[in-house]
């Protein structure tokens, strides 16, 4: 875009979709899935509330059974799954909304528990995390994992294109490959965790190498206009290192630009945490090298988000956290409103307490 004064709440067209405002609702992963891991009523509640953003993109949902990484999270694999969602979808597309899933396989961040048969979860090399999980109510270290077939990696692939058209069946405007915060994908990518030595180890190229299968056989299942991805260069986030981050991400992004997503979703910094934990890196550099919707996240705030969008820097901003405990996050930053503050106790699992009684500007608790 031009380096116009862009605002947050400008429309702004993304593929086929027209979005009234700038601003996305990133992905929060809140343990509530039911039974079965289906997306409930409750969950489309919870969405709906929210329907105000320009974009919501759902929380992290496991494409395969083998891929969940966390106690209820929901999946997109199971008949059961899908109709889940469908009434998600239904009631966000009712409040006026549009909505992506983001879809993921944690791969060596999840603990045998969660995994069929009691296995090992599985990773581009057999090394485990330095990280926790979420079982059984509590934070838990990783198990250790299992390094994956080379035969193994075009079943995984599909399962990725089957998941995307899994979600076009459930109504969802769109579908985000999570590439990001030290999941499977990402862990392809790094050399900390992806000590391979067949085509999918070693060279910059070779780590990328499933990435980029994914995205093809995605796009190929359901359209790059509705495919979007998230990485986050340089978080340590679930144990994740580099040795040259800058150049990893130059390459993946310039491969990326050829096949044409409808965005790139880039977590600035570490997840969650500080913006310059890694102060040399150059975002820019990722942003020119990509021809379409570049969004940004991680800390923004509306002065940030304005300013990024005025200088180019981004086009849309996902705003994480504080669509937790404001459901009407759009209207109090146009507004300049106070945000209210989101209870840390329940974050993670439970019911409608700090999901979705939190209040709207003008209504009483």
């Amino acid at each position: 875009m031009s380096a116009r004064s862009a605002s947050l709440f400008e429309p702004y067209r993304l593929g086929d979709l027209t979005l009234p405002n700038r601003i996305v609702m990133a992905p929060l992963t809140r343990n509530r899935a039911g039974s079965g891991m289906v997306a409930t009523a409750l969950t489309a509640e919870y969405y709906a509330q929210r329907a105000s953003a320009g974009l919501l993109i759902s929380e992290a949902s496991q494409i395969i059974p083998e891929g969940q990484g966390y106690q209820d999270t929901p999946g997109i694999h199971s008949p059961e799954q899908i109709a889940g969602w469908k009434q998600v979808t239904k009631a966000v597309h009712d409040a006026g909304g549009r909505i992506f899933l983001q879809a993921w396989h944690v791969g060596r961040i999840s603990h045998s528990s969660l995994q069929p048969g009691g296995g090992a979860p599985v990773a581009p090399s057999a090394i485990r995390a330095n990280a926790k999980t979420f079982v059984n109510n509590a934070f838990t270290d990783v198990s250790e994992p299992r390094a994956l077939e080379t035969s193994e990696l075009p079943g995984l692939v599909a399962s990725y294109a089957k998941a995307a058209a899994n979600t076009i069946e459930a109504g969802f405007d769109g579908f985000e490959v999570h590439a990001a915060n030290g999941y499977l994908l990402d862990q392809f990518l790094r050399d900390g965790a992806n000590k391979r030595t067949d085509a999918y180890g070693g060279s910059i190229e070779n780590r990328a190498r499933l990435l980029l299968e994914v995205m093809e056989a995605v796009i190929a299942e359901i359209g790059a206009k509705r495919v979007g991805i998230r990485i986050s260069p340089v978080t340590p986030a679930n144990d994740l290192k580099d040795s040259n981050p800058q150049a990893l991400f130059n390459y993946v992004v310039e491969k990326l630009d050829a096949l044409k997503p409808v965005y790139v979703h880039t977590i600035e910094g570490a997840t969650g945490g500080p913006r310059d934990v890694a102060p040399d890196f150059d975002f820019d550099a990722l942003r020119q090298r990509f021809s379409g919707t570049w969004m940004v996240n991680n800390g923004y705030d509306k002065a940030l988000a304005d300013k990024a969008l005025g200088e180019g820097k981004a086009d849309l901003v996902a705003f994480g956290r504080p669509f937790i405990a404001n459901p009407d996050l759009v209207e109090r930053l146009r507004s300049d409103a106070p945000l209210a503050a989101l209870d840390q106790a329940t974050l993670y699992g439970g019911g409608a307490k700090g999901y979705t009684d939190y209040p709207k500007l003008g209504t009483a608790a």
